[in-house]
């Protein structure tokens, strides 16, 4: 008959049927036969409040809330009532600083990197709690995996460098930047193109996508993880299995967590990179 679908026979699918059934319940989808795109149902949420408006908040708006509100009441906590001999809270905070501080800004800077010592710090607790949701129970989500995350955090660290490098060397900033000193003239036909399209293209552009490609590609690992465990392991299609992915689950986890951090710390790492060249241009 014209537009129907052809189904396998009943009774000869079996369990392979039972487990596609399923898996798309757990998608939310009725008719196991047909195939959706699931991806995007791990990454795009309905607003629940003020919808079709440009200050529309989800899931994803909720989180990004939390993260900030976390990270800003953790600092106003712990340097609220500072003492000579801090509490644990403020000694963590202070550890955190004194890291990115030392082993980032004046590591790369040198001692001009204290001033944006403020800067680093933020990008990265905010990327680290933002990162730090993905393994969280019942929220197993992290903002950073929407491209418009990293892309923000990119442009941000980008108008910084601009900014920065205008202000220490004046309008000829661009001029370095299309014309190194100290390169045969013949050569800039090669160099002023690779010059520009890295500084003003390729910079934010591999921030956003780094931090984006890492973590939507560990939130759809630890994803299939559960389904795994719950597919196999509740429903008994398949112990062993199951108890497999059971028993990877807090390894995986433990490496997410891992990769969220490290992540936090190339994103604050680069910045200072990118920003070091403004404030240094013979390096």
């Amino acid at each position: 008959m014209a537009g129907s679908r052809s189904r396998p026979p009943r009774g000869c699918a079996g369990k392979d049927e039972r487990v596609i059934t399923l898996f798309a319940s757990e998608a939310g989808i009725n008719d196991p036969f047909v195939v959706p795109a699931p991806i995007t149902e791990l990454f795009e949420f309905p607003a629940f409040w003020l919808e079709g408006t440009l200050f529309a908040v989800n899931r994803t708006v909720l989180i990004l809330l939390l993260a900030s509100l976390l990270g800003s009441a953790l600092f106003v906590l712990a340097f609220r009532s500072p003492s000579v001999v801090p509490g644990k809270l403020q000694n963590a905070c202070e550890v955190i600083i004194e890291f990115i501080r030392e082993q980032i800004a004046i590591q790369v800077m040198g001692p001009e990197g204290r001033a944006f010592v403020p800067f680093l710090t933020t990008i990265f607790i905010f990327v680290w709690l933002n990162n730090l949701f993905e393994i969280i129970p019942f929220v197993n989500f992290p903002p950073t995996s929407r491209m418009a995350i990293p892309g923000f955090l990119a442009v941000m660290i980008w108008i910084v460098f601009l900014v920065v490098g205008m202000v220490k060397q004046g309008p000829r900033y661009f001029w370095n930047v299309a014309f190194p000193p100290g390169v045969p003239k013949p050569i800039y036909l090669l160099i002023t193109p690779i010059e520009l399209i890295s500084t003003f293209v390729v910079r934010p552009l591999t921030l956003a996508v780094r931090l984006f490609a890492n973590m939507v590609a560990g939130h759809i690992l630890l994803t299939l993880l559960f389904l795994a465990i719950h597919a196999f392991l509740f429903s008994g299609l398949g112990t062993p299995v199951g108890l497999v992915a059971l028993a990877a689950s807090p390894l995986l986890v433990g490496f997410e967590l891992v990769v969220g951090i490290l992540q936090a710390y190339i994103m604050t790492i680069l910045a200072a990179v990118y920003i070091g060249s403004s404030v240094h241009p013979e390096h």
